[in-house]
């Protein structure tokens, strides 16, 4: 019989992944919850090493291995999560997220290897569930890894008859799975791990560009049912329970983050290969844009009674976010009305500009949503984009052969002047260029962002 301490932790652990999730829904508390699902963590690992009957069915074996890949694991994790930077949090994410989904198959196998026959039907089948859906979260989340790391290309994918070839793959994964369920054998297993981690690779290859984060999500789900899964198969109530709790917020996030992109995620995933190629048009340096200086910039905010800032990717790159804060401060200072404007997907994940801005201490009732700024850009004197370029596309609204076609974008086009803070004329993370840097009344500020706002700041002090 579990011991009633076993039971009060277990309940415990599971109270604070509740209250961690809960906490991660807002930038003011998403620290606490952190700091509360860590403590949760903690005693479901307490747990696993005190009463071993919970993993293992006796005491813990191989002890001092385990304990030496732990340590290995946390050396590796703590300077991994110093080291990095905010810019790439959606990386690491990706990475340990498959890892989770890595682990979760590996125990499975393991675990069919060592019961096979004598395993129940429902056993089997959780056993089986794992193995595929923790190897397609692992391969997956390597790719979109290396799409966000740049060390490959961003843009889709696609194979020749890779519609094909993927369909194929997932039913003949499904067809082995149901196989091994019904005649357990260890060819098979293996030919099933195969499918699988090939599966997780066809899946991801075809998306692109800001469609990444989201697959991040969806795998994230993916890991979690794994996990629980796992749970079951081990008999352990608290892989059970956190596994589900990822398994459900994952595919919530997941859920709404198509619909802030707008559009269903089948199209998310398999747009690419229905997508109609778009005509060729002249590359960027052959259009004319209107460059400005940093005297000029300062001047036009300054004379400006309403200013709206459009935080993106570049801001987070550069590092800028106490540079924009302390030019709002001038601003605010000087009498102008100044706001966020806060795109559900600006950066790489959803809250990534929430997450960098508070770091900088700027004010919450300063960062505004999308639908609550939006109807105030056509009042709107100047808007200030720094490092934000597909959440502020019209294709987004106007084109529809754009990849990005159908996503709720930022209005700033209906600003009366529009500056932009970039490094060059490269496309965003979708490919494809943006109308409004070519319009008339956009000025363009090229250069590093922190750089270039710390010259606009200069210039605004002296005015």
């Amino acid at each position: 019989m579990t011991p009633t301490w076993v039971r009060a932790a277990e309940l415990a652990a599971s109270v604070l992944f509740i209250l961690a999730l809960k906490g991660l829904s807002s930038p003011k508390s998403a620290r606490r919850g952190n700091l509360l699902g860590a403590l949760g963590a903690t005693i479901a690992t307490f747990v696993a090493f005190f009463y071993g009957e919970t993993f293992f069915g006796g005491p813990i074996q191989h002890l001092p291995e385990i304990l030496v890949a732990i340590i290995i694991g946390s050396i590796i994790g703590w300077i991994a999560a110093k080291r990095v930077q905010m810019t790439q949090m959606p990386q690491m994410v990706a990475l340990f997220n498959g890892v989770g989904g890595g682990a979760a198959a590996v125990i499975s196998v393991i675990e069919f290897l060592s019961a096979g026959n004598e395993e129940t039907v429902a056993m089997l089948t959780a056993t089986i569930f794992t193995v595929v859906v923790g190897s397609v979260s692992f391969t997956g989340s390597l790719l979109t890894f290396a799409k966000l790391q740049e060390l490959m290309t961003s843009r889709p994918v696609v194979i020749p008859l890779g519609r094909f070839i993927t369909i194929g793959v997932a039913v003949g994964t499904v067809v082995t799975a149901v196989a091994l369920v019904m005649n357990p054998s260890n060819t098979l297993l293996w030919l099933l791990l195969g499918l699988s981690l090939t599966l997780g690779i066809l899946l991801v290859l075809p998306v692109g560009g800001a469609d990444v984060p989201i697959v991040i999500s969806l795998l994230n789900a993916f890991t979690g049912l794994s996990v629980a899964a796992s749970g079951y198969v081990l008999g352990n109530v608290l892989l059970i329970v956190a596994g589900t709790l990822v398994g459900a917020s994952g595919t919530l996030l997941t859920r709404m983050m198509a619909q802030a992109m707008g559009r269903p995620l089948t199209n998310t995933l398999f747009g690419a290969f229905t997508a109609k190629a778009t005509t060729a048009t002249a590359s960027a340096e052959d259009r004319p844009v209107k460059s400005a200086s940093p005297d000029d910039v300062a001047i036009m905010l300054a004379y400006a009674r309403k200013v709206i800032i459009v935080p993106g990717y570049g801001l987070a790159v550069a590092q800028a976010q106490n540079t924009i804060r302390e030019l709002v401060e001038l601003l605010v200072a000087k009498g102008i009305e100044v706001d966020y404007a806060i795109h559900p997907v600006a950066g790489r994940m959803p809250g990534h500009m929430n997450v960098l801005l508070a770091e900088a201490n700027v004010p919450y009732d300063q960062l505004k949503e999308m639908d609550e700024i939006n109807p105030e850009f056509p009042a709107t004197d100047v808007a200030l984009v720094v490092g934000a370029n597909d959440v502020v596309n019209p294709a987004a609204r106007d084109d529809k052969t754009a990849p990005i076609y159908g996503m709720p974008i930022l209005n700033v086009d209906q600003a009366q002047q529009v500056v932009f803070l970039k490094r060059s004329m490269r496309p965003g993370f979708a490919g494809i260029e943006n109308e409004v840097l070519f319009d008339p009344k956009t000025s363009l500020l090229f250069g590093d962002a922190k750089d270039s706002l710390t010259k606009v700041v200069s210039a605004l002090k002296s005015l």
